[in-house]
C-alpha cells in the first residue's frame, strides 16, 4: 500500500484527524471486566457508567473510546493504589472530578462526579447487578443513567442521534418523571425529553411517564 493509500486509511479527509477505530468493544470488555475485578475486590461501591452501562442492558453501541465506572472521592486513593498494583496506568488529568487510566491501550475513567452531581452511596447503592460479557458487574440504574447523560448535554455537545436508541432501549425502565424534574433547567434535556413524545418513545402528556420496577 502506497503513503496516499495509507494516509486516506488512517485520517478523515478534510479535517486532518485521526478516526477512531470502527469497533473496540471487545477490547473495551476485556479491561472492564480487569478493572471490575480490581474494584469487587476493593470492598469500595462503584457502578459501570456510559457506553458500557448502556451495553450492559443490551442497547446496541459499539465500544470506541473507554469503560466509565462511578465512585465516591473519598475511595479514589485506595483504588487507585490497587489499580497501580495490577500494573494499570494512572494518568493525573487536571480536572479533579476523575482519574484516567489506561491498560492494553485502551482508556479507563474512573469518575467522582457525573454532569456536575458527586457520585453518592445513594446513587452507588441504586445499581442493577448485571451481566457483562459473563462476569457480574453493578451498573448505574437506567434513570440515573439517562439522568445523566440529559444533563451533560450543552451547546457544544449535543448529540440527540447517540441518545435515541439508548432512550428506546431503556424506556421501560426508566422513570422518566425523574429525569424530568432533574433536568429541567437544562434547555437540551428538555428539548430532548420533548423530542421523545414527539417520537412517541414516551407518552404525549410529560406526566404520564411510569417509573420502572426495580430489578434485582
Amino acid at each position: 500500500m502506497n503513503l496516499i493509500a495509507r494516509t486516506a486509511d488512517t485520517r478523515d479527509e478534510g479535517t486532518g484527524t485521526t478516526p477512531l477505530p470502527p469497533d473496540h468493544t471487545q477490547a473495551i470488555l476485556e479491561v472492564t471486566k480487569e478493572v471490575g475485578a480490581v474494584l469487587k475486590a476493593s470492598g469500595c461501591p462503584f457502578a459501570l457508567v456510559g457506553s458500557v452501562a448502556a451495553y450492559a442492558y443490551g442497547i446496541p453501541v459499539r465500544l470506541q473510546h473507554d469503560t466509565d465506572f462511578a465512585l465516591r472521592a473519598e475511595d479514589s486513593e485506595t483504588v487507585v493504589r490497587l489499580l497501580r498494583g495490577r500494573g494499570i496506568q494512572i494518568v493525573e488529568p487536571p480536572e479533579d472530578w476523575l482519574v484516567k487510566a489506561r491498560s492494553g491501550g485502551e482508556h479507563i475513567d474512573l469518575i467522582f462526579a457525573l454532569a456536575g452531581r458527586a457520585v453518592t452511596k445513594e446513587l452507588l447503592d441504586r445499581a442493577w447487578t448485571l451481566p457483562v460479557d459473563s462476569v457480574h458487574l453493578p451498573v448505574i440504574d437506567p434513570t440515573d443513567l439517562m439522568t445523566g447523560r440529559l444533563a451533560a448535554l450543552s451547546e457544544h455537545h449535543c448529540d440527540y442521534g447517540a441518545l435515541l436508541p439508548v432512550a428506546r432501549g431503556l424506556r421501560e425502565r426508566v422513570d422518566w418523571d425523574r429525569v424530568a424534574e432533574e433536568t429541567r433547567d437544562r434547555p437540551m434535556a428538555v428539548a430532548f425529553l420533548y423530542l421523545l413524545r414527539l417520537l412517541d418513545v414516551l407518552p404525549s402528556d410529560p406526566d404520564a411517564g411510569e417509573g420502572a420496577d426495580r430489578r434485582d
